[in-house]
């Protein structure tokens, strides 16, 4: 992972690692349940998996990974809600994240699309996305609680990032975060590694996908 461009205000490119095969010890001991909870895809957009590279190994796991998981929710009649970011017109819309992370996607091309692997089917809801939590400036609270959801899964990029900050947001709303380790992705190994452990020890349930499976 190149540190230079996170000092430049830009997206690095990533590291090609393995996505973890286990997860860190959790303080909590929730069991995820069909009747309450809901999947969140967040920002499997082209532009934020364009830093792994082309045919990326890890990509390709990651979006089986999270494919397999909605598979599952969408029999159970789980809701399925995706964020998606937008390129930012007026500069106040992207806020001081143009300090960090410079303009964002390019209304031109393909940045804004969700990947084809995982394109949404007419019962999936897509929020659009403003900062770092999936609750920020969002309906996703009110979506959760008019379907009786108080459990997000919480799948997609970047693990250290938007996925940790949504899954912190949930739980200082009383929503219990699941965060499978095998169905995010980060920068780098180190990274991805900090973001789960920090769930499991502050703010929600960390573990794999295949033991997010056989609970459902």
């Amino acid at each position: 992972m190149s540190e230079v461009a996170l000092l430049e205000g830009r997206l690095p490119v990533a590291d090609e690692y393995d996505l973890p095969g286990e997860a860190p010890v959790s303080r909590v001991r929730w069991r995820v349940d069909a009747g309450r909870a809901a999947l969140l895809i967040h920002d499997m957009q082209a532009y934020f998996l364009r830093i792994y590279g082309d045919d990326s190994t890890l990509v390709g796991r990651l979006e089986r990974r999270v494919l397999t998981l909605r598979s599952r929710c969408d029999e159970l009649g789980i809701p399925v809600i995706y964020t998606a970011q937008r390129p930012h017109r007026n500069p106040r819309d992207r806020g001081l994240q143009a300090d960090l992370w410079g303009p964002g996607m390019s209304s031109e091309g393909d940045d804004s699309e969700i990947v084809a692997a995982l394109a949404p089917r007419e019962n999936h809801a897509v929020l659009r996305k403003w900062r770092y939590s999936a609750f920020q400036r969002s309906s996703l609270e009110a979506m959760l609680l008019a379907r009786g959801r108080d459990q997000l899964i919480i799948t997609g990029v970047y693990a250290q990032i938007g996925c940790l900050l949504t899954a912190a947001g949930a739980f200082m709303r009383d929503i219990q975060p699941f965060f499978p380790v095998d169905a995010v992705a980060d920068f780098s190994l180190s990274r991805h590694v900090a973001a789960a452990e920090y769930v499991g020890t502050h703010c929600g349930r960390t573990l794999t996908s295949l033991e997010l499976l056989e609970q459902l």
